[in-house]
């Protein structure tokens, strides 16, 4: 008799924007329809966060959720503040721009950890040289389907990436 071990690698990918109610959930919902199309939901943990405490537990800004569900999703998402704990429980953590990765700095417990983190707009397939993800927070709600677009071609390089990943 033979017994075969079936396993797989999960990948664990964390979305930071400032606030957590803007562009990290929608990054975060966006990515986890994508791999959800493809029937691989159970090989990744994909969540969000903000590295300031000033909207914890409140949902996503209701711009967010408006433009989510003009395309199809629904963010649930409740905001939180990075932790030490994220950079080593992640595999990949997602600055939405350069001011956010310095800020998660902080955060991280050791400064190898950093090697973890890269700016969301590298995986961006348009190939923009822009590094940012513009904050839409004190805009129209142009500013956030905008950042929509950004983050659709983004999280579609970033999914490429991760099915790379071993």
């Amino acid at each position: 008799m033979r017994l075969f071990c079936f396993f797989w690698i999960v990948k664990r990918i964390l979305f930071v924007c400032l606030g957590n109610i803007c562009r990290s959930p929608l990054a975060e919902e966006l990515f986890r329809e994508k791999v959800k199309r493809l029937g691989k939901l159970d090989e990744f943990e994909i969540d969000s966060c903000g590295t300031e405490s000033y909207h914890v537990g409140e949902m996503a800004d209701p711009r967010t959720r408006e433009v989510a569900t003009e395309n199809g999703m629904n963010v649930q998402h409740h905001a939180r503040q990075i932790s030490a704990h994220d950079f080593q429980k992640y595999d990949l953590l997602l600055a939405m721009d350069k001011l956010i990765l310095e800020e998660m700095r902080q955060f991280a417990p050791l400064h190898q950890l950093m090697d973890k983190v890269f700016l969301m707009r590298q995986f961006d397939t348009k190939g923009s040289t822009s590094q940012r993800v513009p904050d839409p927070y004190m805009g129209s709600i142009q500013d956030f389907r905008e950042v929509y677009r950004i983050l659709d071609r983004c999280t579609d390089g970033l999914l490429d990436y991760c099915l790379q990943m071993k």
